[in-house]
């Protein structure tokens, strides 16, 4: 795949013109050619997406012992906000059509905590969760959705852009995201006050006075200016990018169509992923586990990783509650964590390197040859 390296010129930009704070023509074209390509007229440019679910959930009022709802198969930036703002977070677990959040579980959670102030919807590995369910839940108690769009900037579902489907969507721009500014995050919302009022926050909380005046606790949040370069520079390639997931995704999914024990992560019909890490997960009573994969990858160097590990499990989160969408006694968050691998997704890797991929874990499984299927998804690369 080639890259044009857009983002030098941004960046040279900002040091002809001596910008490196973080305020400056990058910063202000990072937001409205972001929030362009969204559908949205504005957004705030913050050090990251962490930084994103923290003043979205101050936006939405949640202070101290409030409930949040969140996702419980996610990274723990998408819910450690909440510690922030020592608010109490309730974990819900995922479905198997979507690896998002279950509605059922969710309604299950409303049972016990029929008052919560926020949901954090989290859009897994680049794809969104099925909001129409989702809101016929949320609707009946009037709760605001924050989406947690972190990994999936470019999926759509039923025709809209992903974090335009919440109250408040962020995204994430860190090293490893689709496209990135090292670290660095957004915030949109269709309510400009909302975003006029996470930058203020985002920048000290500084009053309008002509000397330094804080009448709110503020942050040290707002995105540089040659970060906001780089981020303009990569937006240009986003859907390029997400062309060339897309085709990696495939080549993985025919290449393993021959092996029943694998099943790559389900592409729901009513929306378009970006692809961001193409997962899989094997079959319960599948002889090869995750871990034997993961090593066999490691010994040529190739790095990949378990799904993540859901936050009802680790240790920070011990006693907080956990909604299943099975039973008490398992979920399918545990389920996916125990039986899935996220594979190598970057888009500098060329069908060589996907076929060294996929021809170890096919080795694995006692076929030698790659198969005959993958062919087509070849010709595209």
């Amino acid at each position: 795949m080639s890259e044009q390296g857009y983002e030098k010129e941004f960046v040279n930009e900002a040091f002809d013109t001596n910008w490196i704070a973080p305020l400056g023509l990058n910063v202000d074209g990072f937001e409205k050619e972001l929030a362009e390509y969204v559908g949205i007229d504005h957004a705030a440019a913050l050090t990251s997406g962490t930084a994103a679910i923290h003043l979205a959930l101050k936006a939405v009022g949640v202070r101290e012992g409030d409930i949040v709802f969140c996702s419980s198969l996610t990274f723990a930036g998408s819910v450690n906000p909440v510690l922030y703002e020592k608010a109490i977070p309730v974990f819900i677990d995922s479905d198997y059509e979507t690896w998002n959040m279950s509605p059922v579980a969710l309604a299950k959670a409303y049972e016990k905590y029929p008052s919560p102030k926020a949901v954090i919807v989290v859009n897994l590995y680049g794809q969104a969760a099925d909001y129409d369910a989702i809101r016929e839940v949320t609707d009946k108690y009037g709760t605001p959705i924050i989406e947690d769009a972190a990994e999936s900037l470019g999926a759509t579902y039923k025709g809209i852009q992903t974090g335009m489907l919440g109250d408040i969507g962020i995204f994430s721009f860190n090293g490893n995201k689709i496209i990135t500014t090292s670290g660095g995050g957004m915030l949109v919302c269709k309510n400009e006050d909302v975003t006029q009022k996470a930058k203020f926050w985002a920048t000290q909380a500084r009053d309008n006075a002509p000397w330094y005046q804080h009448s709110e606790l503020g942050y040290n949040y707002r995105i540089s200016n040659i970060a906001a370069g780089i981020g303009r520079g990569q937006l240009k390639v986003l859907n390029e990018r997400i062309e060339y997931k897309t085709l990696i995704y495939e080549f993985y999914k025919k290449s393993f169509s021959d092996i029943a024990e694998i099943q790559m992560m389900p592409v729901c019909e009513y929306g378009s992923p970006n692809y961001w890490l193409s997962s899989l997960v094997l079959d319960n009573s599948c002889f090869i586990k995750p871990n034997d994969i993961i090593r066999a990858l490691a010994t040529k160097n190739i790095e990949s990783r378990p799904i993540w590990k859901p936050m009802h499990m680790q240790p920070l989160f011990s006693s907080s509650a956990f909604f299943s969408s099975r039973n008490e006694e398992s979920s399918v968050s545990e389920d996916l964590f125990n039986r899935g691998i996220c594979l190598p997704s970057d888009t500098k890797m060329t069908l060589e390197d996907m076929q060294v991929v996929v021809g170890i874990i096919r080795k694995l499984f006692g076929k030698t040859e790659l198969h005959r299927e993958s062919l087509d998804v070849q010709k595209v690369l």
